[in-house]
């Protein structure tokens, strides 16, 4: 299974400090090129790879960390994303009115034909996310969402790999509600940092 992080911002940069500390390979890109993302990503550890965008999108898993205007460009990096697993970590200020009153990851999702997607790591700010989720002897949550129950459990197997504890909200309707940005208010899980 391949690994890859499309943005290489603060939260980008968190998640791959979650597989280095795990020591799985993941690709990183942005859209800058990978020479210029080399130096965060050897000081993360020397199995975070730059990569240029194209590079990144022939992973079999692929965490979405751009800005939510951003992911419609990523999409068109391909006609068919077939086979993909995409993680949206995403999260935006958008009025769910602008969304075709969707949720948001419903509604990114449609820029990734074929995609099996996922929301996930996005309730959590950037510190929090970069440091060690074992703590206080327990692991720190994260909460997951989709409409794919197969990629849901796929994605819950990658967070034990990296420390945390998956908690499965269900359907990006129902319980993803709960971690998804609706009008101009956060959903009430947002940026809770819960032990489990």
């Amino acid at each position: 299974m391949s690994y890859a992080i499309i943005g290489f911002g603060s939260i980008g940069q968190a998640l791959a400090r979650a597989f280095a500390r795990n020591n799985i390979e993941v690709t990183v890109a942005s859209r800058r090129p990978p020479e210029a993302l080399l130096p965060q990503a050897q000081a993360i550890g020397p199995r975070v790879i730059p990569g240029t965008l194209q590079e990144a999108v022939q992973a079999d898993v692929i965490i979405l960390a751009v800005l939510f205007e951003g992911h419609r460009d990523i999409g068109k990096l391909l006609a068919d994303w077939k086979g993909k697993t995409i993680i949206d970590a995403m999260n935006t200020n958008d009025p769910v009115e602008t969304l075709d009153n969707l949720p948001s990851s419903a509604f990114a999702a449609r820029s990734f034909p074929g995609a099996r997607f996922v929301k996930g790591f996005n309730h959590l700010l950037a510190r929090t996310l970069a440091s060690d989720p074992r703590v206080q002897g327990g692991h720190r949550v994260v909460f997951l969402s989709s409409d794919d129950e197969a990629a849901t459990a796929q994605v819950a197997d990658l967070a034990k790999r990296l420390g945390f504890a998956p908690v499965n909200l269900g359907k990006f309707d129902e319980g993803g509600s709960l971690v998804q940005a609706r009008g101009r208010a956060w959903g009430p899980l947002i940026f809770q940092d819960l032990f489990k």
